[in-house]
């Protein structure tokens, strides 16, 4: 899909969200899609209420999507803090390296 602009547009769900670009989206939506099946199916073996088992695979549907939406952006926002301290050190590094404030650097008796 692409816009006269020759921009890549994404594919959007419901017109809202832009699957493409927005972290977690595409696995989330996928990963409830299998939870509605599974939930639905499940329920349907162990009653045969037709109507009952759409409404559980609706609701498989949304709780499968949200948990899985939330556990990967806050894993994504973990990963995001541990590169941030990560370059943070690595400049430090960079900057202290061979001075008297240099962490690393083994203190003799004369200093």
């Amino acid at each position: 899909m692409t816009e006269e602009g020759g921009k890549k547009q994404g594919m959007k769900v419901m017109g809202i969200l832009d699957i493409q670009n927005t972290p977690c989206a595409r696995e989330s939506l996928l990963h409830g899609a299998g939870g509605s099946l599974v939930a639905g199916l499940v329920h349907f073996l162990a009653t045969s209420r037709v109507k009952r088992s759409f409404d559980v695979g609706v609701a498989g549907f949304i709780l499968t999507t949200m948990g899985s939406w939330f556990y990967c952006r806050y894993n994504n926002a973990k990963l995001r803090i541990q590169q941030r301290i990560i370059q943070d050190s690595i400049k430090n590094k960079v900057i202290y390296e061979g001075t008297n404030l240099d962490p690393t650097r083994k203190k003799t008796g004369d200093q």
